[in-house]
């Protein structure tokens, strides 16, 4: 690795991490409700949305209560959402006159939205209105993320009350979620993204003249929009000339810094933040790369601060980052290996000779190899999905690396409170197992860890990779699945699994070799989300509830210290052996194989 690589890493992850801890610790007071002075003057506005939406501070919920609020307002958000699409070719800020999406694709997108997934089987600039994008999208964007935020809140309460029956009001996590946190950071990086040459426009697409016209051919449509075909039945081809060409521009920046803040990952455009309208420069890359982990990041020493030990906070994020760190540098050595099939060349030259880059297939040359394994281990790390280089052309362990960080659960930092939640439920498995090494009841920060705890864990960790390998098995054992896949072999599995990954645990991104925008993979794919977010949401409430209604335990000489090194090594212990055991077999048939191929071939 060159001297650049090494100072963009070693830049990314002491910038995050020296950031998490003043933000953790402001989002910390926020769910307190002591609102510090700087942000005191939207404390009118949030009284006046509660006095409105007959909501009290003081009305906290049991957690049936709390969840039942959370899966509503969910279950409208995807109705809402899904409506828009259907009636935005009647509805304004429509300047290109789009039509409305087929109903498969309106409903996983919508699904996606709302479970925080952003997956997008559609090309956005070409499918979705300013209206879509806005109200419907962007909007989704803030709320399935402050929704995780919520969660995350009320299991912090669980471990803090003592004999107690709720653990807070939904609507108030929610509100101060938005209000305070991640309204003031979208509009902070919004503007730091216009400044670097983020559109942001309500104008419709631009079109330019062209400097030489450029020939192309095409197939002749009827009057149907239909190509015209001969009494062979192959289309008619026709040769056109253009003269100009139609550049789509929108509200691009303002949605930008919410789908990275809140680990949404949608893009406005096709491409993603491969686009330049999207991500224009190395600063505007280097700050949206920040933006993905930034929250998740701060949310562990929240979580420290909320239950009253920050060393458990500072605990749970060294965990995260060291397994973050390994995997990134495997990311890197592995793109920056390239491919040793060039040696087929004929050269008598070593493959890093040929490939003096690395492996530069499927990334932006803005960039280059260490940003663009940066931005895909972190999209995939977190729960956000975006992407700034095509992870279906990254060398087999390359492309190992992200899916198998969504296998592992999203909890390597995941989605802005998902991924701390479920990292904790990790954590109630670690101490469960050690109790059962000495032959004690295990506790987790002055909670006894029963019966009860150890179910709702075991439900939300082995969900999404029932979700994930059933879905896989789906898809390549039927014709319907198997016809969306581009490539043989084991990189066409690995395509399928990949999207189940990212499905079933509410990343987002995808191999691009797969067709998925089909009734099959539109309505399987969307069961996946709807699933992956909701069956550990519940749960995790459920556990909240569960904790909230003990005593405290005070620690023993047989109590196990969860602030540790060694607890570290635990966790991280747990989390992979998880990964590794459930996913092994299938990445053996995918990416391992493939890269077997690859070398044994050379």
């Amino acid at each position: 690795m060159t001297g650049n690589g090494i100072l963009q890493l070693v830049l990314y992850v002491v910038s995050l991490l020296a950031l998490a801890w003043p933000l953790g610790a402001y989002m910390a007071r926020v769910y307190e409700g002591r609102i510090p002075v700087f942000m005191a003057w939207l404390r009118p506005v949030e009284r006046a949305v509660c006095r409105l939406a007959s909501v009290r501070d003081d009305d906290a919920m049991p957690w049936t209560r709390y969840a039942i609020a959370l899966l509503v307002f969910n279950l409208l958000g995807v109705l809402t959402v899904f409506a828009l699409q259907r009636l935005q070719e009647i509805l304004p800020l429509n300047p290109e006159g789009l039509a409305a999406p087929a109903s498969d694709l309106a409903f996983n997108t919508a699904v996606s939205f709302a479970t925080n997934t952003n997956w997008q089987a559609y090309a956005g600039e070409s499918t979705m209105s300013y209206l879509t994008q806005m109200f419907g999208l962007g909007a989704q964007n803030f709320l399935s993320a402050a929704s995780g935020m919520a969660v995350l809140v009320a299991l912090a309460r669980g471990f803090v009350r003592r004999e107690a029956t709720a653990i807070g009001n939904f609507w108030v996590d929610l509100l101060r979620s938005v209000l305070y946190i991640l309204l003031p950071l979208s509009i902070a990086l919004a503007l730091a993204l216009v400044g670097q040459g983020v559109v942001q426009t309500f104008d419709g697409h631009a079109t330019i003249e062209l400097v030489e016209p450029v020939g192309f051919e095409q197939a002749r449509l009827g009057p149907d929009g239909q190509p015209i075909r001969d009494a062979q039945g192959q289309p008619v081809i026709e040769r056109s000339v253009t003269r100009e060409q139609t550049i789509a521009v929108g509200p691009v920046a303002s949605q930008i810094a919410i789908k990275q803040l809140g680990t949404n990952g949608g893009g406005f455009f096709n491409a993603n933040s491969a686009h330049p309208f999207e991500n224009p420069t190395p600063l505007a890359n280097f700050l949206e790369m920040l933006s993905i982990l930034l929250i998740p990041a701060a949310l562990c020493i929240t979580f420290g601060m909320l239950v009253g030990d920050r060393r458990q906070g500072a605990t749970l994020l060294s965990a995260m980052t060291l397994v973050f760190v390994a995997l990134l540098a495997v990311c890197v050595w592995a793109e920056q290996s390239g491919n040793p099939l060039f040696d087929r060349l004929g050269v008598d030259t070593r493959a890093s000779e040929l490939q003096a880059g690395g492996n530069m297939e499927g990334k932006e040359t803005r960039f280059g190899v260490v940003a663009s394994a940066v931005w895909a281990t972190a999209t995939t790390a977190a729960s956000n999905g975006s992407v700034s280089a095509m992870h279906d052309s990254f060398t087999p362990l390359g492309g190992l690396v992200p899916m198998w960080l969504m296998q592992l659960g999203e909890v390597i930092f995941g989605g802005v409170g998902s991924g701390l939640y479920g990292m904790i439920v990790f954590a109630l498995v670690a101490v469960f197992v050690a109790g059962l090494m000495i032959g004690r009841t295990p506790e987790y920060l002055g909670k006894k860890i029963e019966a009860f705890e150890v179910k709702m864990a075991a439900v939300a960790i082995l969900v999404p990779p029932l979700l994930v390998l059933v879905g896989t098995a789906v898809a390549v054992v039927t014709d319907a699945g198997r016809s969306g896949i581009a490539n043989p072999g084991a990189h066409g599995f690995s395509e399928v699994l990949y999207a189940f990954s990212s499905a079933g645990n509410n990343n987002g991104s995808a191999f691009a070799g797969l067709s998925a925008n089909t009734p099959f993979y539109n309505l399987l794919l969307g069961l996946a989300m709807l699933f992956a977010r909701y069956w550990l949401i519940v749960p995790v409430l459920a556990i909240a509830g569960s904790l909230a209604a003990k005593k405290s335990v005070p620690t023993g000489a047989g109590t196990l210290p969860t602030h540790t090194p060694l607890f570290v090594l635990l966790l991280i212990g747990t989390v992979i052996v998880v990964g590794a055991l459930t996913f092994l077999p299938a990445l053996a048939l995918g990416p391992i194989v493939e890269h077997l191929q690859m070398i044994g071939s050379h």
